[in-house]
């Protein structure tokens, strides 16, 4: 059967396959390099499945595989990140590639290839979690500050600027409400932060079955008790209970100890953030983002002018704010950027038209 001879369509695609393979495979090493352990290897294991991808690209192109090509800018800018960050916002990124891969729909690729790619979405993505837990406390504080004070702060600008005050009004209202609201976050998220903590902490097991069990009557056991209301079954609350007074001297059947002493809800914390991390996001980020809408009047603006370019840097911060969650959610950047950005906007012009109506009245 004569060899198939491939059209300059397929050449130029299968080029740009090659090329994203090889700088994908690029990635997976370099982050590698700042991994150890199991992490180390299964960011390896990436590399050499990507290796095996580009083999097949190799194979289909033969002699067609000169002159190399660029990879795609996504690729190239995600290598760059790889090479000098490595941090859970550069595995955010490769998991959104991997999501958008087109061997699905393209008769060229395996269905192997294609699976492969499917997987490697579900990899990136638990790789990222432990670094997305420890980023979701703060993190969400800071992206709720920074919106908050963005949105705030421009609806409170756009609507003492539509009651008609002058322009030195609308500043000083925008300075007093990006320090009341920055300083009144802070302490909400500290107190928030703070109470969620101490709920937790109350609910963890703690060590005083190990010093009251040598006192306890086994006929009248409370120790079975605490180990049910841990959410065990009697027969596991039974034997544990045995096993702290003393009546085995091993562990014999560790299947039936469940949720021991030493259980932490770990997770739980880590994912929450602390009090003050929390506290000092918040109090920062409310900050940068409120001082936003009054930059134009801080240099002398007045009137029209210093609302539109108000709205247009805010506008902005939206989008990026917006950006970055969906960046870190493995969601389309642009799309959560674009959501941010109408809510946003939506606030200030109702404020807008609150103003221009109370303005109104008054007058």
């Amino acid at each position: 059967m004569p060899e198939r001879i491939p059209t300059p369509a397929q050449i130029k695609r299968w080029r740009q396959y090659l090329a994203d393979e090889r700088a994908e495979a690029a990635v997976y090493r370099d982050l590698a390099k700042r991994r150890e352990g199991d992490e180390y290897a299964i960011l390896m294991a990436l590399a050499e499945a990507e290796r095996r991808h580009e083999q097949h690209w190799l194979d289909l192109l033969a002699e067609h595989a000169e002159p190399a090509i660029r990879p795609s800018l996504r690729n190239q800018l995600l290598g760059l990140l790889a090479r000098r960050f490595g941090s859970v916002f550069v595995l955010a990124l490769a998991q959104r590639s991997e999501s958008r891969s087109p061997y699905a729909t393209d008769a060229d690729a395996t269905e192997a290839m294609a699976a492969d790619e499917s997987i490697h979405e579900e990899v990136i993505r638990g790789l990222s979690a432990s670094g997305r837990n420890s980023l979701a406390g703060s993190f969400r504080a800071a992206v709720f500050g920074a919106n908050d004070g963005l949105v705030s702060n421009l609806s409170l600008v756009m609507g003492m600027a539509a009651t008609g005050v002058g322009s030195q009004v609308v500043l000083f209202s925008g300075i007093a409400g990006l320090l009341a609201g920055a300083l009144s976050m802070g302490a909400g998220e500290y107190v928030s932060v703070r109470s969620q903590r101490e709920l937790l902490d109350a609910s963890q097991p703690t060590q005083v079955t190990l010093l009251a069990a040598p006192s306890l009557d086994l006929e009248n056991n409370e120790l079975v008790l605490v180990y049910l209301a841990r959410g065990m079954s009697r027969e596991a609350a039974e034997h544990r209970a045995a096993e702290r007074m003393g009546h085995f001297s091993c562990d014999c059947d560790p299947s039936l100890s469940l949720r021991p002493e030493n259980f932490e809800t770990t997770d739980d914390h880590e994912t929450l953030g602390t009090a003050w991390g929390a506290a000092s996001s918040s109090f920062c980020f409310f900050a940068s983002g409120a001082i936003i809408p009054i930059l134009p009047f801080v240099f002398g603006m007045t009137g029209v002018g210093a609302l539109v370019l108000a709205c247009v840097l805010v506008g902005v911060a939206l989008l990026g704010t917006g950006g970055v969650v969906g960046l870190l959610s493995g969601a389309s950047p642009l799309w959560r950027g674009l959501r941010q950005l109408g809510i946003g906007m939506g606030a200030a012009a109702a404020t807008y038209l609150l103003g221009l109506l109370f303005g109104a009245v008054v007058g």
